[in-house]
């Protein structure tokens, strides 16, 4: 049996999902979960932190788009009081932040991520450059949460 995914959208599909489970051999696992962000939402997550990256200095200096993601998302766990790992650096030389993955989040956390974002860059004065300004992320995050 192949694997087979159902989004639980409507009764047609949960009575498919159910039906697939009655079938599935012994053993078999089901595992339910909130739906993880939209290749729309991750387009939007990056192209704010390009944004960033090109505009914005931290520590007096310009950094890339995977160190501002870092900055980001480890500065949004922690408003939530979620864990942001600092370990020794491999070669015991200084230390390295270890954030949540963003290719982990829920479509939830994700939307709340750019709702960080776009208050973090309101409050640095940023005025986003692309077809979204701050209006329109907070019509989008109702759109999606």
């Amino acid at each position: 049996m192949q694997k087979q995914i159902y989004i639980l959208a409507h009764d047609v599909a949960r009575k498919r999902a159910a039906q697939a489970c009655m079938q599935a051999p012994d053993g078999y696992v089901v595992t339910i979960q909130e739906p993880k962000r939209s290749i729309e939402e991750n387009s939007l997550l990056h192209a704010l932190i390009t944004q960033i990256s090109k505009t914005q200095e931290w520590a007096g200096k310009k950094h890339d788009v995977e160190t501002w993601k870092r900055l980001l998302v480890a500065a949004w766990c922690r408003v939530h009081g979620s864990a942001v790992e600092i370990l020794p650096a491999l070669d015991g030389h200084g230390v390295d932040i270890i954030p949540v993955r963003t290719s982990k989040l829920t479509k939830k956390e994700c939307a709340d991520l750019i709702e960080y974002i776009f208050s973090w860059g309101a409050d640095q004065g940023i005025e986003w450059n692309y077809a979204f300004g701050s209006e329109h992320g907070v019509a989008w995050s109702k759109k999606y949460i």
